[in-house]
């Protein structure tokens, strides 16, 4: 053991070398000397434990080319891009919406340049950050201004803190949600200090529900929207409408978490339809707040809407400035609502939605593409077939619906294979994510952003 102990090099050797300065030259002397170390100290465990020693001292080759990869991969950044052929176009665990091409040009912007995010060009003067999307907003629903945060779930937050701390909030059963991450409505109410009124069962609330919980301790009537579940057979629930005119009779304001945030009519699109927040403030509510990363297809963002006079009082608010978004958001988020003016070309320009509308025919061109790709690289250990299949919008968003697409299935002689080809499609560059259903590989096309890169890191599977 002690002649292998001997063999390890001394890291002042690797640095003196021609190839060790040239590796200093490249990532720094720091970075080496702690790589070198770190090595080193994993050959003296191998050694104690198993008496040989590591492939990468097996030669000073072996070992320079093991200290190169790692620090290569030490400066690459762990969330990468894959390739998402689920079915779900809006995957909360790959990212929700993909940014529009403009929302990208606007970030990249916003990152490499300085911008007038707080200073208002006209005048001259410090101005409000969101300024620009308030402006926005209001063209495009008629709310009087906006507020814009992080996520809905800080949207709500802000709202509750902001109007209801020490006061009750009355909200239908059945719309006491939860969504992922264990985010539920319950807990929002007891951080923000505000008092959970449940009225209703979880199938049916009416309109004298609210009414006999109403007191002179009551500061909001709300509605959540559940989005990510349905409640069917006997059921009842009280309209925004309805809920807003008990609310003008006991003057109490009504506020709706919309959640998905649908600025257009999806059904228009021959997609599921959604109640969107034009509809919602026609209705008379007061606050609606809604995501920017869903369906509106944009950053992730909380956005609120609604009276002026209420929104500015969410803009004085002291947890206004801990979750306000950054200038990268804020551009993003401008540029994605700006796409929304020329409605015609929502579905050309909007990524997400461009995706969850592409006709099967182009589906299935693509899915041609693939399966022809896929024979030559994996040859005869499986079999490939083209079959229809059922996506859907995903993150929350009409989850019982779903949306005709075309997929590439894969089946193997056993499940072993079909693991072990799973696990090469995540060992690739840019990983290849699908579902897996019936002992299958589904490679459903709905939810791919672009063929031709998938088609070229497929490729890496002949190596």
């Amino acid at each position: 053991m002690t002649a292998l102990f001997q063999q390890l090099p001394s890291v002042d050797k690797i640095l003196k070398t021609e190839q060790g300065e040239q590796l200093i030259q490249t990532f720094g002397h720091t970075a080496v000397v702690n790589c070198c170390r770190h090595l080193l100290c994993l050959a003296r465990e191998e050694i104690k434990s198993s008496q040989t020693i590591p492939h990468f001292f097996s030669s000073f080759d072996n070992t320079i080319t093991e200290i190169q990869k790692h620090l290569t991969n030490q400066q690459q950044v762990q969330i990468q891009s894959v390739h998402n052929l689920t079915g779900t176009v809006l995957h909360t665990n790959l990212g929700r919406a993909l940014w529009s091409e403009a929302a990208q040009q606007a970030a990249v912007t916003a990152m490499s340049q300085n911008v007038a995010l707080e200073y208002d060009l006209d005048v001259g003067k410090r101005s409000h950050r969101d300024n620009y999307i308030s402006e926005l907003i209001h063209q495009l629903t008629g709310a009087e201004a906006a507020c814009i945060v992080n996520n809905n779930a800080a949207a709500v937050l802000l709202i509750l803190s902001t109007f209801a701390q020490g006061k009750e909030v009355i909200i239908s059963r059945g719309e006491l949600i939860e969504i992922g991450g264990a985010f539920r409505i319950p807990d929002i109410m007891a951080q923000a200090g505000c008092k959970l009124v449940e009225v209703g069962t979880t199938n049916r609330t009416h309109l004298k529900d609210y009414r006999n919980a109403i007191n002179e301790n009551t500061a909001f009537l709300m509605k959540v929207h559940t989005s990510n579940y349905q409640i069917c057979g006997f059921t009842s629930e009280v309209s925004e409408q309805e809920l807003t005119e008990l609310g003008k009779e006991f003057n109490i304001p009504v506020i709706t978490d919309l959640g998905s945030g649908a600025l257009t009519d999806l059904s228009q699109y021959n997609l599921p339809k959604e109640p969107t927040v034009q509809e919602n403030l026609a209705q008379g509510v007061d606050l609606i707040s809604f995501s920017g990363d869903k369906l509106l297809g944009g950053p992730q963002a909380g956005i609120i809407v609604g009276k002026k006079e209420l929104i500015q009082q969410l803009q004085s608010h002291p947890l206004k400035r801990v979750l306000r978004c950054d200038k990268v958001i804020l551009a993003g988020l401008e540029a994605t609502l700006r796409l929304y003016l020329q409605p015609e070309k929502l579905a050309e320009k909007l990524t997400s939605l461009h995706l969850l509308t592409q006709p099967i025919e182009q589906l299935t061109q693509q899915a041609e593409q693939l399966k022809a790709t896929l024979e030559t690289l994996l040859k005869d250990d499986f079999s490939l077939q083209i079959e229809s299949s059922s996506a859907q919008i995903g993150s929350g968003s009409q989850p019982m619906a779903k949306i005709p697409s075309i997929a590439v299935t894969i089946s193997g002689k056993n499940n072993g294979k079909l693991t072990a080809l799973l696990a090469r499609f995540k060992s690739l560059s840019t990983p290849v994510i699908g579902r897996v259903e019936n002992n299958k590989i589904w490679l459903d096309l709905r939810s791919l952003a672009n063929i031709e890169k998938l088609l070229t890191t497929l490729k890496e599977l002949s190596a």
